[in-house]
């Protein structure tokens, strides 16, 4: 075999390695190797280039382990950042709704125009100081006030609803008061005009009047009055008697409660009735008529009434005296 190295010109080239499938041939500067040692050489290397390559089982196991950690690693990732999306989503809708805008002083400042729009309706004007409204205030929604309202001039309302317990110092109502509940009222009451009561009333109290006009009035205790008792109501009618003989006359003075009967006969009167007093109002029931002379002439007489709902007479047995003027009292109770 050659030299794989030549000294031409003192100067070193360098060998030119051929390609080989399996063959690798060192190099030497010395000399070369023998043939059989390059042989040897040369089977180790085919020997060692197409032995199989067998993994170990640690390492294969280390494999599958590193596939299923990166498995599970993703799903956890993929986890995590839904939920990290999710709860942004959540704050941002919050933040958006809830989040209080402050207005900058250029914002202030533009206040002074006719026309302003600040801001939509998703978002809130938090003024921290004092406001002052020298002109009207439109609200085109609803109007909530954590606090206490107060109102130095009249305020106009279509529509009052109050849920809990309202203090007026003094309401004047100029149309309807219509209360579905029950009414407490702790002070004096006092009403300028009517008072109209479809239902029951009770007083547990004394209730004072100077005028009470009463349509059925009924006591289940005992009436005390202190004064008179005025009856009023239109005069009843008459009828005259037979017993007023000719040319008497009869009159009545009073009501169909109480009253005095006058007669005055006439020639030649006889037993019978002298008048007849026929009511305005009709009673019920036949009503207790009582009568009493009001003058000496009258005790002399048998007398006594005819009474039913619509009238009663007054009538004598004997035979009055002529031209003689007589004279009855009348009370009617139902």
């Amino acid at each position: 075999m050659a030299k794989s190295n030549k000294k031409t010109n003192n100067i070193i080239e360098p060998e030119t390695l051929e390609e080989t499938s399996s063959v690798i041939e060192p190099t030497s500067t010395s000399g070369n190797f023998p043939a059989q040692k390059e042989s040897e050489l040369s089977d180790a290397a085919v020997g060692a280039d197409t032995a199989p390559h067998r993994p170990s089982r640690v390492r294969r196991f280390l494999s599958f382990s590193n596939l299923y950690l990166v498995i599970f690693l993703l799903l956890v990732g993929l986890v995590a950042a839904g939920v990290f999306v999710s709860t942004r989503l959540d704050k941002t809708a919050d933040s958006d709704d809830t989040k209080p805008q402050s207005l900058t002083d250029k914002q202030l400042s533009e206040l002074k125009g006719s026309t302003t729009v600040i801001g939509d309706s998703d978002q809130i004007l938090d003024i921290q100081s004092d406001a002052v409204f020298e002109g009207q205030v439109l609200m085109r929604n609803n109007l909530d006030v954590a606090g206490t309202v107060k109102v130095g001039g009249p305020l106009s309302l279509s529509a009052v609803t109050v849920g809990g317990s309202s203090n007026f110092g003094n309401v004047q109502v100029n149309g309807t008061l219509s209360v579905a509940g029950n009414t407490t009222l702790q002070g004096p009451v006092t009403l300028q005009r009517s008072l109209a009561v479809v239902g029951s009333a009770s007083f547990s109290g004394t209730v004072s009047t100077s005028q009470l006009n009463v349509s059925n009035l009924q006591l289940t205790g005992d009436l005390v009055i202190n004064r008179h008792i005025a009856l009023g109501g239109p005069a009843p009618g008459r009828t005259n008697g037979s017993a007023l003989g000719g040319g008497g006359t009869a009159s009545v003075g009073g009501t169909d409660t109480a009253g005095t009967v006058t007669i005055n006969t006439g020639s030649s009167p006889p037993a019978g009735c002298f008048v007849t007093v026929n009511f305005t109002n009709k009673f019920n029931t036949t009503p207790h008529v009582i009568i009493s002379p009001s003058n000496s002439n009258s005790a002399g007489l048998n007398y006594h009434v005819n009474r039913s709902t619509t009238n009663f007479s007054v009538c004598v047995t004997n035979v009055p005296t002529a031209s003689t003027s007589y004279s009855f009292d009348y009370i009617v109770i139902d």
